[in-house]
């Protein structure tokens, strides 16, 4: 009877089972695997020996004949989930040799992606030893049976992926509730690492390839809104397709990469699918860096073709002429449009009806450059191939229930990678919609257009968080699920008056450009207040101690998104010499539970009288100083040269009300030693920023050298 319901199933749901021999595992076993449909039992069922026993619930079965049929009877181990022996119960029969099957959450998940897990897993796990495979069922939450609001497919490929035999931790001194709690962590951390692990493994493998097949999955759907398109994944195809052959008669075969200068419009990632066609690697140029910076990053990464737009370069009052001067050719996508003819578009539609995948090398070719920001020196180009961006996108995927429903609105630039990877690439895989705006910079309206397109999931920075909330109506915001915020710390302030006002809660995550971006990241299910999260999976993290930091240390991280190495010689070397580790130039502490928590970057603390002091701590001290002035008020702090102390601080601000005395009464308040009180207080009419939202330390520094204004 097995072997007919698996081939049926293999007809069917085109149905494969991987590393099956595992499941020969002697008793006690507890065998767990996520729960997406009412059917899962099946598909695990066909692969299990006659002595696994199902856990299902009696009250369940007592819901119609077919429920009593299919969960009480000599498969299943019914038990009644609001006794307290039903655990106990489960115990003993692991305890006797017993192997089960156990859907961990408790229940079919509703998100399509791991839910939170049931207590008693953990007290087994503690209580009986017993031995632990996990199974991943992929493809089954498109099942029709599903409860899920994703797109339901009536035959969808379905796989199941059992993890080796794994053998739970010896939690020591602890109370039973708090083994249960940390072995139920532990758990999770080995489903979602699981489920990670075989997206890489089974999942296509560059970006373009996954973009193609998550159009497969939903052609129709318009995956791609600016402030004058919508555009479908067929349309987005066949845009990309037109261009990739405009490119093979405009760019010569020597221009591997080939410069990127656009704004957030449907033309950015139409571009750059149409290069990965064709092999090109996209560098994408930071216009608000200014035509220098960009020249110097050009001739970087040897770029002689710059692709962008006369209306962006007019609107955006770009200058650059130094680009053109210094030998880079300006291609217009305007020009180009006008060139492809109508038969020319009915030839690129007929090819992409049955949307065919893209070849484009090898996954560890460099798919992307992008350029660090330059706060600190001048930009660095990091190489990030189709491995680094597709296994953070999986990393971030595995960890957030982001599903078919959902609208990203994304302001941040694509230049950087946070806008690229959670801005673009996430919503294109996964298939749902982004709503593309060209600047962070229009507080007024941002908040407007979130209301208007339903925003489900937001991507900002503290800085302009602050500005939208000036602005945004109580209302604005009514629909959002996530509010993911990065590159910058979050301040107190601004996640107090986005819940006061919004009732919504910031999600603070960390990466860099190095990692694609994502390192850490808070989720509604693993929230700390105060931390960046916990390291997304995949990744590996160290501490290295720092002379005069007492508490934690220099962060390095490794993983698979971490990038391929820099085009800028000595930094590509420097970062080869770790073997695979990334300096992040942070300090950090990461506690018992994972969660991490940033003191600052190394280059941001001051050494005073033999001490380091994080500049970012003391700028969060001064958070209450400058509450009375509202959002628009805006610090930091800088050290330079004492000659007593080796270091001072100096404040700046752009709130002229603001008094050194207040800012060392904060100090005072927050219980930290006078070493940590700033000197001197600078009012500037505006602190520099970069296009992130980020301070331009480098640029501030310079401001710093022209005649103060009058201080309070």
């Amino acid at each position: 009877m097995l072997k007919i319901l698996r081939l049926l199933l293999r007809l069917l749901f085109r149905f494969e089972a991987h590393h099956e021999s595992v499941l020969g595992t002697r008793g006690p076993v507890l065998l767990l695997p996520n729960h997406v449909s009412w059917i899962d039992w099946l598909f695990l069922g066909v692969c299990l020996e006659g002595d696994w026993r199902f856990v299902t619930s009696s009250t369940t079965a007592q819901v119609s004949p077919l429920h009593r049929w299919i969960m009480t009877n000599r498969r299943t181990f019914p038990i009644d989930p609001a006794s307290p022996y039903a655990v106990k119960h489960m115990a003993e029969f692991l305890q006797k040799g017993g192997r089960l099957v156990l859907f961990p959450e408790g229940r079919i998940s509703e998100t399509g992606t791991l839910m939170k897990l049931f207590d008693g897993t953990g007290f087994l796990l503690h209580k009986t030893g017993a031995k632990i495979i996990t199974a991943y069922l992929r493809g089954a939450h498109r099942l029709p049976f599903s409860r899920n609001r994703d797109d339901k497919k009536l035959f969808p490929r379905v796989s199941v992926h059992f993890s080796d035999v794994l053998t739970p931790p010896q939690i020591q001194a602890a109370t039973t509730a708090e083994a249960r709690d940390r072995l139920g962590d532990w758990l999770r951390d080995r489903m979602v690492e699981q489920q990670f692990r075989i997206e890489m493994e089974f999942g296509p493998r560059t970006v373009p390839e996954a973009i193609v097949a998550a159009a497969r999955l939903r052609p129709g759907c318009v995956v791609l809104q600016d402030i004058t398109a919508r555009l479908s994944y067929r349309r987005l195809l066949l845009g990309s397709a037109l261009l990739a052959r405009k490119w093979q008669a405009l760019l010569p075969p020597t221009a591997t990469r080939v410069g990127v200068l656009l704004p957030n419009v449907n033309a950015m990632p139409v571009t750059l699918l149409s290069l990965w066609s064709l092999g090109k690697i996209p560098a994408l140029l930071n216009y608000t860096t200014g035509a220098n910076i960009m020249l110097v990053c050009a001739r970087l990464a040897g770029l002689t073709h710059v692709i962008t737009s006369r209306t962006f370069i007019e609107k955006a009052k770009l200058k650059l002429e130094p680009l053109t001067q210094g030998g880079v050719e300006l291609i217009f996508l305007e020009d180009v449009r006008k060139s492809i003819s109508p038969g020319e578009k009915l030839a690129a539609a007929a090819r992409l009806i049955r949307l065919p995948p893209t070849p484009v090398g090898d996954p560890n070719d460099t798919a992307v450059v992008l350029f660090t920001s330059g706060s600190e020196g001048v930009p660095k180009g990091v190489e990030l191939t189709h491995t680094n961006l597709l296994a953070n996108v999986r990393q971030t995927l595995a960890i957030c229930d982001l599903q078919d429903h959902d609208r990203l609105f994304n302001a941040l630039p694509m230049f950087h990678s946070f806008g690229l990877t959670a801005g673009l690439l996430i919503p294109l895989v996964r298939a749902f919609p982004v709503f593309l705006y060209p600047s962070p910079l229009h507080y007024r309206i941002i908040p407007m257009v979130t209301y208007l397109q339903n925003t489900t999931v937001l991507l900002s920075t503290n800085t302009f968080l602050n500005l939208y909330a000036r602005r945004a109506h109580t209302y604005d915001f009514r629909s959002l699920r996530y509010l993911f915020a990065a590159a910058e710390k979050v301040q107190e302030a601004t996640a107090t008056a986005w819940m006061q006002r919004f009732g919504v809660r910031i999600l603070e995550g960390y990466g860099a450009t190095e990692c694609s971006p994502v390192v850490s990241v808070n989720t509604p299910l693993q929230p700390r207040h105060g931390t960046t999260g916990r390291l997304v999976p995949g990744i590996e993290a160290r501490l290295d101690p720092v002379e005069g930091v007492s508490e934690g240390g220099r962060l390095f991280v490794r993983g698979p998104n971490v990038m391929k190495g820099y085009l800028n010689p000595d930094a590509n070397a420097a970062f080869q010499a770790l073997g695979g580790w990334y300096d992040t130039g942070d300090i950090a502490t990461i506690d018992s539970a994972g969660f991490v928590r940033l003191q600052g970057r190394l280059k941001r603390f001051a050494k005073i009288s033999g001490e380091m002091v994080s500049l970012t701590a003391v700028e969060d001290a001064f958070a209450g100083a400058f509450a009375r002035f509202g959002l628009r008020c805006q610090v930091a702090v800088v050290a330079q040269p004492d000659e007593d102390k080796g270091e001072r601080l100096i404040v700046v601000t752009n709130e002229p009300r603001l008094t050194l005395v207040e800012l060392r009464a904060a100090i005072t308040s927050r219980g930290l030693p006078n070493l940590w009180s700033p000197r001197e207080l600078r009012v500037v009419r505006e602190i520099p920023k970069l296009g992130t939202g980020k301070v331009n330390h480098r640029e501030l520094q310079r401001v710093l050298q022209e005649p103060p204004l009058a201080a309070g």
